[in-house]
């Protein structure tokens, strides 16, 4: 169940913030992305930690900073015998490079999370949100299982709601400085932090209760 990989096609999306009142149309290639946010299971047996505040095999792993997702991602290639993505380096571990075109798992851009969570649908979500997401209205304020809800038309499952999720964009360098794209919502959101087009930031040091992540790779065909 973890590690299952689905393929999204290429495609077209338009993001927006509703900050700055800007919208941008970003071309997304085909690409490979996990059908469920990183389990704690999956996340011990990469890694051997256990950092999440409410313990579950099948939940998502939380209480992961940004950079805990990045070295997740260069690990788990590595246990598969991928090139890693990213290059890190010094004690700190900085990131100074990353290279999309080798076969290792990554983070997805925002662009890529948005595109793969519309699965081609038009409106703020991809079904009735009782049905595909963990919110506030339904998650007895508790973080739930991945694969409880309905998936989207591609496959993937918990897009919305459960947890947020982590992606490797910034979200405004000039006012934020280093803080990173969060997506999705979670299960402690209103209905209307639950939509594809939501965006939230955080400091990639961070790690907070209700924040994951999952993984991405560059399309292989096959």
């Amino acid at each position: 169940m973890d590690n299952g990989m689905v393929a999204v096609p290429p495609g077209r999306v338009t993001l927006s913030d509703r900050r700055t009142q800007r919208s941008w149309a970003v071309e997304v290639a085909p690409f490979r992305m996990s059908a469920f946010p990183v389990t704690q299971a999956w996340y011990a047996r990469v890694t051997g930690e256990r950092p999440s505040a409410v313990r579950g095999e099948r939940l998502p792993v939380e209480g992961v900073s940004w950079w805990d997702a990045v070295r997740f991602c260069n690990a788990l290639s590595r246990a598969e015998g991928l090139t890693p993505v990213y290059r890190l380096c010094g004690e700190s571990e900085t990131v100074v490079d990353r290279d999309v075109s080798v076969d290792g798992y990554r983070l997805p851009s925002e662009a890529e999370w948005e595109h793969a969570c519309r699965a081609g649908s038009g409106g703020p979500r991809y079904g009735r949100l009782d049905e595909i997401a963990w919110y506030r209205g339904n998650s007895q304020e508790r973080i739930r299982p991945v694969g409880g809800r309905q998936p989207n038309a591609w496959g993937l499952y918990d897009m919305l709601g459960n947890v947020w999720e982590w992606c490797w964009d910034v979200y405004d360098a000039e006012v934020y400085g280093t803080y990173r794209v969060l997506r999705g919502g979670g299960w402690a959101d209103e209905h209307w932090s639950c939509r594809a087009s939501v965006r939230r930031r955080s400091h990639p040091t961070f790690r907070i209760d209700d924040v994951g992540f999952r993984v991405a790779r560059a399309h292989r065909p096959q």
